[in-house]
């Protein structure tokens, strides 16, 4: 049995969708090929003519008639293990007994109540998110739709031997010898599960995507009408970069054919990787929010056999990731920002940087935990006033790594706040307010009362 033959038997025998396995099987196929997803420097020119969202005509009110054509998906399917979470992320809690998720069921719901148009709502889920987030949503839900309805869910990717490019075997844990895909599984799993068919029989030809754990990502009118009067396939919501984000992902512009596409730090040659973190070169980073036109994903899909032609991206790891001794393997991943190359007549939009407010970190959640930010009614967050749409920036030190740290650590004011470093077991008591700069070290075991400048 040929290699592609075994992978496709142990993708089916997992429940993994035909198109994701077209996918995976193209994928393989161009790395067996030496089809390198590398981008050179020589191969591209700095993203220009990005339309500028400012410069738009604003607007504060939806269309009705754009809004009943129009779904919001949140790709829901990490658990954040990194903050020491065993569910899925978007769980967290935001604000006492408010969570990712109930803020954004609440602005969807409250967009459907001002506008009186059924916003569509769904959530691209993970196996391993699935169950606690359709639990959660039973509970606390006020969307009137089944939970069942809420949710697609995405495939899972088998990891490959480097040497023979086939599916690896770990029977120490079988579980291991899987990987997620990337988040550019988002088309396969649409059109597998069979959401995309649905979505375009219902009437919806346009999608708005975006992190779960980008609470800066919300639905807007301005660039709803935007993309719809623009009549572009895809728009990809970029921001400026700055010095923290040389290492992230930009827009470019291919000069073959002068497309969009998006290159990522694993396809720049390391003889490029300075002109790469040149954010005065390469000004414009992606932010994951991503509007697509429903019907063209279909057609340029049914043109490559089911399939979204993706660049690949390979990352060589161990079977075991907690094992640095266990076999070598490769996986493959594609994201779907790189999608912006697939489609003739793709743009981008660069929008202020309050459109891009994840938490990846536990000092993200104590800042968004705190005065900094205020909420409303409607499931809104965002930076306080004087802030200026900046967030104070946060450091914590290896003690505050996972979540269940920060409720010893205190919350302390930080409206006022430029930058706060905790470095040690530290405490801050009801009513502590940082102002501008403020470093806190303590090498002892107990924590040391409270601070405040």
């Amino acid at each position: 049995m040929k290699a592609a033959e075994r992978i496709r038997r142990k993708m089916e025998e997992k429940g993994v969708m035909e198109p994701a396995i077209r996918s995976f099987l193209r994928a393989r196929d161009l790395v067996v090929k030496g089809q390198s997803a590398g981008i050179p420097e020589e191969s591209i020119t700095p993203a220009e003519g990005v339309r500028v969202f400012s410069a738009l005509p604003q607007t504060a009110l939806f269309r009705p008639e754009l809004l009943a054509q129009t779904v919001v998906i949140k790709l829901n399917g990490g658990l954040g293990t990194g903050m020491g979470l065993a569910q899925a992320k978007s769980l967290l809690e935001v604000r006492p007994g408010v969570t990712f998720l109930d803020l954004m069921t609440r602005q969807v719901a409250a967009l459907r109540e001002s506008t009186r148009a059924q916003v569509k709502f769904l959530l691209m889920n993970s196996q391993a998110t699935s169950a606690d987030t359709k639990a959660y949503l039973k509970e606390h839900s006020n969307l009137v739709e089944n939970v069942e309805d809420l949710e697609f869910v995405q495939n899972w990717a088998p990891k490959l031997d480097p040497e023979a490019m086939e599916p690896v075997s770990w029977d120490a844990d079988p579980s291991q010898e899987w990987c997620p895909p990337g988040h550019g599984d988002l088309y396969p799993a649409l059109a597998g599960s069979g959401t995309l068919e649905a979505l375009l029989e219902e009437g919806i030809r346009y999608a708005f995507v975006s992190n779960s754990d980008n609470l800066g990502a919300t639905l807007d009118p301005t660039l709803l009408h935007a993309f719809v009067e623009s009549r572009a396939p895809f728009m990809m919501e970029v921001t400026r970069r700055t010095e923290s984000d040389r290492k992230g992902g930009h827009l470019a512009v291919r000069k073959e054919d002068g497309r969009f596409i998006l290159r990522e730090v694993a396809q720049c040659p390391d003889e490029d990787l300075s002109q790469f973190q040149d954010i005065s070169k390469h000004q414009f980073f992606n932010t994951n929010n991503i509007w697509l036109d429903l019907i063209a994903v279909k057609e340029v899909m049914d043109e490559n056999e089911g399939v979204l032609p993706l660049p690949v991206i390979t990352n060589r790891k161990t079977v075991d990731p907690r094992d640095g001794d266990s076999s070598p393997v490769i996986q493959l991943e594609q994201a779907m920002g790189a999608a912006i190359e697939a489609f003739d007549g793709a743009t981008a939009m660069d929008v202020p940087r309050t459109r891009f407010a994840p938490v990846k970190t536990t000092g993200d959640l104590l800042a968004l935990r705190s005065d900094a930010y205020e909420m409303s009614e409607d499931g809104h967050i965002g930076l306080v006033g004087g802030r200026e749409g900046k967030p104070p920036l946060i450091s914590l030190s290896k003690e505050y790594r996972f979540v269940d740290a920060l409720e010893a650590l205190g919350v302390p004011s930080l409206k006022e706040a430029r930058r706060l470093e905790v470095e040690g077991e530290v405490s801050f008591e009801e009513g502590v307010i940082i102002r501008g700069d403020a470093v806190f070290s303590h090498s002892g075991k107990v924590a040391a009362g409270s601070y405040g400048s």
